[in-house]
């Protein structure tokens, strides 16, 4: 694969460079403002990364998500992403959707739209993660070749820094290393996968292009506008200046593949974090029943908080069956489908009671 792409974009960078360094004299002789072309006055006033920027910019997203942990608490999420199928399949990493309730994808347009967004695969030990959108005819960027990169190649780092407000940034950069092992703290993934609370990231490009938190998830583009890294924020580099790393795309390419081959099923979802009912549980929160799946937190806006399911109540039964535990609970929400309609049946401050209850769409069936 060496040498398939680097030709194409190197000779695209030279045939750019060429139209923009010609002394003005030279560009008024060839045309005057009145006569030139739009493709003439764009090489001259735009450099090789603008028009990797005009390229690749519709194609980049904000990806944000409503997330809730085992303690009850919410806050929200931001990164990047990008959109590689014109029906919405985006790419991003999977620590921006981690633990999320809600994923929401919004474009970098001048009028964005959005759209919910669900897992539909990754990898969580590689920090993978393929979304889908419902829509179609959307931009897209293609995938390049990292292994056709060269040390010292000028690449281009797009994504939403800091989610900061009005859109996207650019930062550009080149290629400091190519095949980094990187380790890096995330204390939200699960400890079968990041032992510790640390993972490792291996096959990691390094550039000097500034990538920042809100950056993860985002393109690492080459001068032919092809993506050839993903973006990753935050990871070994500590105080240390002009350090960002990136997910090789040739590592990453597998992984995107097989979700887009085998997209995982829509799986339903109920909105709640629970806990099994058992003695010491039951004597701490006081609680009349020995056995349920005791309500740790509710999603906000969530099928439970709607149909009125509140956290410290206890599920007792689940579409006329009984619940003795959360594990229970779990088996009998995923037998279910997205979009049914079911009765619960929970204990809380006010008594028992059945509600009826929409099933929602699990955002991250993978987890």
């Amino acid at each position: 694969m060496t040498g398939k792409i680097l030709a194409p974009a190197l000779a695209l960078g030279l045939l750019v460079a060429a139209c923009t360094t010609e002394p003005p004299s030279q560009v008024r002789a060839e045309a005057s403002p009145e006569q030139a072309s739009p493709a003439l006055i764009s090489k001259v006033r735009g450099g090789p990364v603008v028009q990797v920027v005009r390229r690749v910019l519709p194609a980049v997203v904000n990806v944000t998500t409503d997330q809730l942990d085992p303690f009850g608490d919410t806050g929200q999420g931001t990164g990047t992403g990008f959109i590689v199928r014109p029906d919405g399949v985006v790419v991003t990493n999977y620590h921006v959707v981690e633990r999320a309730q809600r994923i929401r994808v919004i474009t970098s347009g001048q009028e964005p739209e959005e759209y919910d967004a669900r897992v539909i695969g990754g990898d969580q030990a590689a920090d993978l993660a393929v979304l889908k959108i419902d829509d179609a005819g959307l931009p897209t960027v293609s995938l390049g070749s990292s292994d056709a990169l060269e040390l010292g190649q000028q690449v281009v780092a797009i994504g939403y820094a800091l989610a900061l407000e009005g859109g996207p940034s650019v930062t550009t950069g080149i290629v400091s290393s190519m095949d980094r092992v990187i380790k890096a703290q995330d204390p939200n993934c699960a400890q079968d996968v990041c032992l510790g609370g640390q993972r490792e990231y291996s096959h990691v490009i390094q550039t000097d292009a500034a990538i920042n938190p809100g950056n993860s998830g985002g393109p690492l583009v080459n001068l032919a506008g092809q993506v050839v890294g993903i973006n990753t924020a935050g990871i070994g580099a500590g105080f240390a200046e002009n350090i960002g790393f990136a997910i090789s795309i040739d590592a990453a390419k597998p992984t995107i593949e097989h979700a887009i081959e085998n997209p995982e099923a829509a799986v339903a979802y109920l909105g709640v974090i629970s806990r099994t009912v058992d003695s010491p549980l039951a004597i701490q929160y006081g609680l009349p029943v020995s056995e349920g799946a005791f309500v740790v937190a509710v999603a906000p806006d969530g099928p439970a908080a709607e149909a009125g399911i509140e956290q410290g109540d206890v599920v007792l039964g689940f579409d006329g069956h009984d619940v003795a535990s959360s594990e229970e609970l779990g088996d009998l929400i995923r037998s279910r489908s997205p979009g049914e309609e079911v009765e619960v049946r929970v204990d809380g401050l006010n008594g028992e009671k059945t509600v009826g209850v929409t099933l929602g769409v699990n955002p991250d069936p993978t987890r």
